[in-house]
């Protein structure tokens, strides 16, 4: 019963890794963009909820209604007036461009609020937990996977069921085309980092409510952030929750083996499925 629980704990572990690559994975869908900065917008992302908590006293999940709109705005404005301009045939200028930003929010978190850790306050809610059937599972790590699935739900929804999806998909597939049609592809893309940018709210939420951040854990929410989206398959939502999983649970049954191994057990996984299928698991089909 105690591996059961483990799995069962690096399932739930897996819904946060989604929660952080959905973003990733959206906006590498849509303009082939890989956004390096992206585990740094999240820690932003914390911090930001952070600050509305202290100055507002509101608790978290409120703050989170505040966060949203910002962290779209941000990120539309972030698109449309820097990263559109590196969008193009070479992978080089947006690289290089959002490797850049994560160093200039990485000293910007620092400056504004020093090195030393933090968290978002926590409650009853989310020291609480119930039990099902033989195992006692926290209710933060089942809010935190409802709401990864929540997401990639809500992804798949706008993508296939609206006109902003289909915009999104023609855009995707060929810009020039859909710019024919009275598409404008500049608009687009900024419209998916806005959206990407609200699901790095969302993961920024459970990220400070689960664990302490600092300015500079950005990068390695960045690595579990593509690997998960690399084992699901490049551009594959529900791919992206699967790596995420397989991550969580590698991480729980190393740290079961020996404390010592969590992280780099979960680097194995992902060294195990790129060797098995390079791809990923979900591979969008070749365009």
């Amino acid at each position: 019963m105690i591996w059961v629980d483990t799995i069962v704990q690096g399932v739930l572990l897996g819904g946060l890794y989604a929660l952080f690559a959905a973003g990733l994975s959206l906006v590498f869908g849509i303009m082939r963009l890989v956004n390096l900065a992206h585990g740094d917008l999240i820690v932003m992302g914390a911090y930001l909820i952070l600050v509305l908590v202290t100055l507002l006293g509101l608790p978290p999940f409120v703050a989170l209604l505040f966060a949203v709109p910002l962290m779209f705005a941000f990120g539309w404005g972030l698109q449309k007036f820097l990263l559109n301009r590196t969008l193009g045939d070479d992978i080089l200028p947006p690289l290089l461009v959002t490797f850049g930003l994560s160093i200039v929010l990485q000293n910007a978190l620092l400056e504004g609020f020093s090195a030393d850790s933090q968290r978002l306050p926590t409650d009853a809610l989310t020291t609480a937990s119930v039990a099902v059937g033989p195992l006692n599972l926290g209710v933060m790590p089942l809010l935190t996977f409802a709401s990864a699935i929540a997401v990639i739900i809500g992804l798949n929804q706008l993508f296939y069921r609206t006109s902003l999806g289909r915009a999104f998909r023609a855009t995707s597939d060929d810009a020039v085309t859909a710019s024919l049609m009275g598409i404008k592809p500049a608009n687009i893309f900024a419209t998916a980092t806005g959206i990407a940018l609200v699901i790095v709210a969302i993961a920024a939420l459970y990220l400070g409510l689960r664990s302490n951040f600092d300015p500079n854990v950005g990068p390695a929410r960045l690595i579990y952030a593509f690997e998960a989206v690399i084992i699901g398959g490049l551009g594959s939502l529900w791919g992206t929750l699967v790596g995420g999983i397989i991550i969580g649970v590698a991480q729980t049954v190393g740290a079961a083996l020996n404390p010592e191994w969590q992280i780099l057990a979960g680097h194995l996984a992902f060294l195990a499925v790129l060797l098995v299928r390079p791809r990923g698991l979900f591979p969008r089909a070749h365009d």
